[in-house]
């Protein structure tokens, strides 16, 4: 049985939800997002909470219950507050700067890094050792932070690379003469 599955998710004040089939369209302050769930559970809206049920005992229903209810937990989420995914250049000459919707990197290559930044996603660099990505759809924050950290992942010797703020990176003992 899915522990996360039977929790039901509540609609905070200024959000409202519709179900029509399998699809769930979550409103808020923010703007709308809306997630298509697989034949095999049941989303139902009871006054203020989403719930969502199994249709079946089989194993793919007991899958889709758990992650159905925090795919719409995301949704609530995302039109409240938001997602925000925090990265860090290391290394001597990285930088990031925005011009208008590109984001410029400098990541010791032979030529400058220039990411054009969707729409959907609100890519801002404080300083120059710093890139904080917000959105509100989960997923999409997410992808647009792993493509930049794909330029330059950390490496384990010296630590250089772009990471994310909390990440820890294990560090190697270099060669020995």
């Amino acid at each position: 049985m899915s522990r996360i599955g039977k929790k039901l998710v509540d609609l905070p004040s200024g959000v409202s939800a519709s179900v029509s089939g399998q699809t769930i369209e979550v409103k808020g302050p923010k703007g709308t997002l809306s997630f298509t769930a697989t034949d095999d559970v049941t989303l139902t809206i009871d006054g203020e909470t989403v719930s969502v049920k199994p249709r079946g005992s089989s194993k793919r229903a007991r899958q889709q219950w758990g992650m159905s209810r925090t795919m719409v937990a995301n949704l609530v989420t995302g039109v409240t507050t938001g997602f925000k995914k925090e990265l860090e250049l290391n290394g001597i000459g990285y930088r990031a700067q925005m011009q208008g919707n590109i984001l410029k990197l400098t990541l010791g290559l032979s030529h400058d890094v220039n990411f054009e930044v969707p729409s959907d996603v609100t890519v801002t660099a404080p300083k120059q050792t710093q890139i904080i990505i917000e959105g509100i759809d989960s997923q999409r924050v997410g992808q647009i932070a792993a493509e930049i950290r794909a330029w330059r992942k950390p490496e384990p010797y010296k630590g250089k690379g772009i990471k994310y703020k909390d990440e820890y990176i294990f560090r190697k003992e270099g060669k020995k003469k």
